[in-house]
């Protein structure tokens, strides 16, 4: 019997957000910061000995749109793996929350099975599936914060400063599409002249350089806006992703932690480190 335990997929903050254009394949052109936080699922996974995908522990949908599933069978169709696995998540990044744990579940399901069905592909050959997956998978397959273009999968490392955050959950649920269908988008867009290379946007704390998609938000979900306006009281506060978890970074725990101590006990908080390294950048 072959096992791997305890495997770690980390949630993720977008430190910025820039949309500034769409694609003639209806996707649009972002900019974005990435960035692991100390915030994770856990799955385990054993080795089958039929070719048979089996999935236990926390469910957030169908198992058929699971996305640690979905990764499971795609690198096994296109390995030609005869092999199976079970696997066991346990869930603590919320679903819906704009965290990206369904895409981080994906990318640990890929670096395991590859090491479980000792494939040996490269993280490159993984990331071309990733892609295929979703937007977020194939960030979680770096080895620390990046800097995302494209629909966020072209990928290059970022060097950030350790950061401590607070991040809220308003347990209010925003439809990602819907918010890049919005008309107020549209608008944004036309004003909007592409630039170049965001060269210089390291050079900046990311925090600082706005969230395209919060302002269209904050004005349709009442429960972002509030949050927001909490977390602005101790720092500055952002939207992650098209919503709805809100964060501000601080240099110390303390900070962090003072900031979500007054927050309402409905919403989800943390006071977490930003991940310099994922926890699996070693495999």
């Amino acid at each position: 019997m072959r096992l791997l335990l305890g495997l770690p997929a980390p949630a993720k903050l977008n430190l910025f957000l820039r949309v500034i254009g769409r694609r003639p394949d209806g996707f649009h052109e972002l900019q974005t910061a990435f960035v692991a936080i100390d915030l994770a699922d856990t799955l385990d996974f054993e080795l089958l000995d039929q070719h048979r995908i089996e999935r236990h522990g926390d469910l957030t949908g169908p198992i058929e749109q699971d996305l640690a599933v979905r990764a499971a069978r795609l690198l096994q169709v296109e390995s030609g793996c005869q092999w199976g696995v079970r696997i066991d998540l346990e869930k603590r990044i919320p679903a819906g929350a704009g965290l990206g744990g369904g895409s981080s579940d994906a990318a640990t399901t890929l670096l395991a099975l590859n090491r479980l069905w000792r494939l040996n592909w490269s993280r490159e050959q993984l990331a071309q599936l990733a892609v295929r997956l979703g937007a977020d998978v194939a960030f979680f397959l770096q080895p620390g914060p990046a800097l995302g273009q494209g629909i966020g999968e072209r990928l290059s490392a970022l060097a950030l400063p350790r950061r401590w955050y607070a991040v809220i959950y308003p347990q209010v649920h925003v439809s990602t599409a819907e918010i890049f269908k919005s008309p107020e988008l549209t608008e944004h867009l036309k004003r909007t002249k592409i630039s170049g290379s965001p060269e210089g946007a390291t050079a900046i704390f990311p925090g600082q350089l706005g969230n395209d998609l919060e302002r269209i938000v904050r004005s349709r979900v009442p429960e972002v806006d509030a949050a927001i306006q909490y977390l602005s009281g101790f720092g500055n506060a952002s939207m992650t992703g098209s919503g709805a978890s809100v964060f501000a970074a601080f240099e110390t725990q303390a900070q962090a932690q003072r900031a979500i101590e007054g927050a309402p006990p409905s919403w989800s908080s943390w006071a977490v480190a930003g991940l310099t390294e994922h926890p699996l950048a070693s495999w």
